[in-house]
């Protein structure tokens, strides 16, 4: 069963190019209710924790050193169906291949640098979102 809530960060390179508020006010646009939500900058302890799913990755060093250069904004979003929608609105991880109007169409610079994380599935969302948050900072 699907739930209604999902986990993003919008990343560093998000907020080094000021869209913060235009990925925030296309997030509402869509429909998600923004339950949790704070600027933080992960350090490479957490960004390695965090993800660990992709150690084995040749990209893994870049990641780490890409998420760890400045603040991220992490946020928990509720919405029926979220992390399918979520995962429409934010686009494929390639800009190039992502639909029109999407925020990676929009906003992301490359694969490497693409704006914002979207949780793949229910159960990540879960765990991504209590990395971030505990249950007395989500409303």
């Amino acid at each position: 069963m699907a739930t209604n809530r999902t986990f993003t960060m919008l990343k560093p390179d998000s907020l080094e190019k000021g869209n913060t508020g235009a990925i925030l006010e296309k997030i509402n646009a869509a429909g998600f209710k923004i339950v949790a939500m704070k600027q933080t900058q992960m350090s490479q302890v957490d960004a390695e924790a965090f993800y660990a799913v992709h150690n084995e990755r040749p990209f893994f060093g870049e990641l780490v050193e890409y998420m760890t250069r400045g603040p991220i904004i992490a946020a928990i979003l509720e919405k029926e169906n979220a992390v399918e929608d979520f995962r429409t609105l934010i686009g494929a991880t390639n800009p190039e291949e992502a639909a029109e109007g999407t925020i990676r169409k929009l906003y992301a610079a490359s694969i490497g640098e693409n704006a914002v994380h979207g949780s793949d599935s229910d159960e990540n969302a879960a765990i991504e979102g209590a990395f971030h948050f505990s249950g007395r900072d989500i409303f």
